[in-house]
């Protein structure tokens, strides 16, 4: 096959005068690619587990293609909305995940859509992962009517079916988690909860409770602390007398998965859900990975960490170049064809952020509305007894 596109592409030369290589290797045959390769992933540490995930991933092309696209649209969104950001069209507060993607595609890629996720407020990527749009999510941020929550929640409050936010107050989600389990359990739907939190939220007690309950009820959660190293300007060693945190729940199960790698994560989560729904309770597991900006907008990320610190995790552990370089190296995807996905996202981020920033704001008229989900309308009183506003569900 390659002899003959050569054949072609010298024929091509001698009869235009051009070098048209590019052009036939850009219009390879799927044929030409690897369908399916086996990779080895790093192991998985274990607590109170006889057996873990497996040490070994298989990765179809077409998932490949779809893990990169997934992680290069969060990377792309949250590169635009720190843009947008320090253009103050996002005001308030944002907490960007890039760095994490691999969390996110990975977990998605390892549970089913109808079942449940949680999250605290570094929620862009999920918020995508679960299925709204980048348009729509950019449009939150600058609080428009277009926006997933109607322009009226904004970086922190962004919600889909099965996706229960954005949670503005540390570790609030966690319990919250725990009773969407209970919901799952009682329905007896086999269906489960992936309950988020950071290492910043790991030492609340409401965890513990929640643990608790979940453990004595064998509730279906999977408990994900994400821990990105520092809990605001806070590294883990300073915060935390223990940092292993997938040995938190003590008596639940857990698993120390790398954080960085998509694969890893993926088949920890399967891992996981399998745990949950086979009737065996909770399990916590802990994603080491790592964020690039700092906590939030507001936060250089500088005076707690050096840049040569951040430069090396971009360098060596960058969640979408390990992928992009494992599919290269094993003829699963051409350079060409990554480059033209790149393109293709970009294109689609600059066109949400022109929708994020034409949209119109919500009207006054609208302040109330959707307090309910479903109630007649009421009356809802304003800043005095005297102004009142009208609330439609």
């Amino acid at each position: 096959m390659k002899n003959m596109l050569t054949v072609i592409s010298n024929a091509l030369c001698r009869i235009t005068g051009r070098n048209v290589g590019t052009q036939v290797l850009v219009s390879r045959s799927f044929a030409d690619f690897t369908p399916q390769v086996t990779f080895d992933i790093k192991k998985c540490d274990l607590h109170r587990l006889e057996e873990g995930p497996p040490e070994k991933a298989e990765l179809t092309r077409d998932q490949g293609l779809q893990y990169y696209r997934t992680m290069q649209t969060i990377r792309r969104m949250e590169l635009k909305a720190d843009q947008l950001y320090k253009q103050k069209i996002i005001r308030g507060f944002c907490h960007l995940y890039d760095g994490q993607e691999a969390c996110a595609a990975g977990i998605e890629a390892g549970i089913n859509p109808t079942d449940h996720l949680i999250t605290a407020y570094r929620a862009h990527g999920y918020t995508y992962t679960r299925g709204v749009s980048v348009k729509e999510i950019l449009a939150e941020l600058t609080g428009r009517k277009g926006g997933v929550a109607k322009g009226k929640g904004g970086s922190m409050h962004m919600y889909a079916p099965c996706f229960y936010g954005g949670n503005g107050i540390v570790g609030a989600q966690v319990p919250l988690g725990a009773g969407i389990a209970l919901a799952c359990q009682y329905q007896g739907n086999n269906q489960l909860c992936v309950s988020l939190y950071g290492d910043g939220a790991a030492n609340q007690g409401q965890l513990f409770e929640a643990y608790n309950m979940a453990a004595l009820w064998k509730l279906p959660c999977i408990f994900i602390c994400e821990n990105n190293k520092y809990g605001m300007g806070t590294s883990v060693e300073r915060a935390a007398a223990s940092t292993d945190y997938y040995k938190r729940g003590d008596y639940i199960p857990g698993l120390r998965v790398d954080g960085m790698d998509v694969l890893c994560v993926r088949e920890a989560t399967k891992f996981a859900a399998d745990h949950c729904r086979s009737g065996k309770g909770p399990i916590v597991m802990e994603l080491q990975t790592y964020r690039y900006h700092g906590h939030s907008m507001s936060d250089p990320g500088v005076s707690y960490r050096t840049r040569e610190e951040i430069q090396e995790v971009r360098s060596k552990s960058d969640p979408i170049s390990m992928l992009k370089e494992r599919m290269l190296s094993h003829n699963m995807a051409s350079v060409e064809e990554f480059k033209e996905m790149d393109v293709e996202i970009r294109k689609e981020v600059e066109e949400a952020a022109q929708f994020a920033t034409s949209d119109p704001e919500p009207p006054l008229d609208d302040l109330c509305n959707h307090i309910f989900y479903n109630n007649p309308p009421l009356e809802v009183r304003g800043t005095h007894p005297w102004a009142k506003l009208k609330s439609l569900s």
